[in-house]
């Protein structure tokens, strides 16, 4: 077996350990990145559905996740104005009406269904509106109004 002197053996060690130190301050960093994934399946907090935003402020306002009664309510109005669509979210609307619904039609398009506080559908945006903006947002889009 051949001899090791003892330069040669301390320039090893210290690359072993230097190694060692290097890899255990990458591995938090790289489990910090595996972290972040995305999901296109409604999550518990209802903003979940391909990288949606979450509620956003306007007029002095944030905008409540809609559930119980009201939220069977708002299911019930949208799915009469719109039965073929997904419905994405729903929530109360910081910009002027009372609940919107964030919806896929059945042809792809995203859009908002606005309603008053007696569930009554009251306008659709195309996009999905929020901050942002942006193609295919309903600030972008435009406004169609049902009354």
């Amino acid at each position: 077996m051949a001899k090791i002197n003892k330069a040669t053996a301390g320039i090893m060690l210290a690359a072993v350990i230097g190694g060692g130190a290097i890899g255990a301050t990458a591995i938090p960093a790289m489990a910090a990145d595996s972290t972040g994934s995305s999901s296109s399946t409604q999550s518990t907090d209802g903003y979940g559905t391909g990288g949606q935003r979450g509620p956003h402020q306007a007029n002095g306002k944030t905008e409540e996740i809609l559930t119980g009664d009201t939220a069977t309510k708002v299911e019930a109005a949208v799915k009469a104005a719109q039965p073929d669509a997904t419905i994405e979210r729903m929530e109360t609307d910081a910009d002027g009406a009372t609940y919107e619904a964030h919806i896929t039609k059945a042809d792809g398009t995203r859009a908002t269904v606005l309603l008053d506080a007696n569930f009554t559908v009251t306008g659709t945006q195309d996009g999905q509106g929020g901050p942002g903006g942006g193609p295919g947002d309903a600030a972008a889009d435009g406004y169609t109004s049902n009354g």
